[in-house]
């Protein structure tokens, strides 16, 4: 459903976020070896977050990523995949067909549309705060 770099910055950003609550900053290297990713791949992801203001870079001695402790309860999960891949999973077809649509639907289009709904709800109502939260409380895992 998400591209792979949308799978690795979710990750991403939600060991970023964990690590931000401790006031701790993280290298590219430690978030690559925590998310199991390639180290240059999970760079640029980065660049992308920072770009797109869901992440924040500091540079020098004490550098890396973090994410301010305020703001994380603003920040959607559809805001991480709109920064990664964009809106294309609101409107790509089920079937994968270059034209899908209420005209010419494929034939999942229907039932499709309705997941996409449902996913972009979850997407739009899911804060990176809860995220983080439920990995401090070992309610869920990024790594097992």
């Amino acid at each position: 459903m998400f591209s792979k770099a949308c799978e690795y910055g979710i990750k991403a950003v939600i060991f970023i976020a964990t690590k931000s609550y401790e006031g701790v900053r993280v290298s590219p290297k430690e978030i690559a070896k925590e998310i199991d990713s390639p180290q240059a791949f999970t760079a640029k992801i980065l660049q992308d977050l920072v770009k797109h203001d869901v992440i924040n870079s500091v540079k020098g001695a004490y550098g890396g990523f973090e994410i301010d402790k305020n703001n994380m309860a603003n920040i959607k999960l559809a805001q991480i995949v709109n920064a990664i891949d964009g809106d294309r999973i609101y409107n790509g077809c089920g079937l994968g067909l270059e034209k899908c649509d209420e005209n010419h639907p494929c034939p999942v289009h229907d039932k499709f549309k309705g997941v996409r709904d449902e996913l972009k709800f979850m997407l739009e109502n899911t804060s990176l705060e809860e995220l983080a939260m439920n990995i401090k409380s070992g309610a869920s895992f990024l790594k097992i």
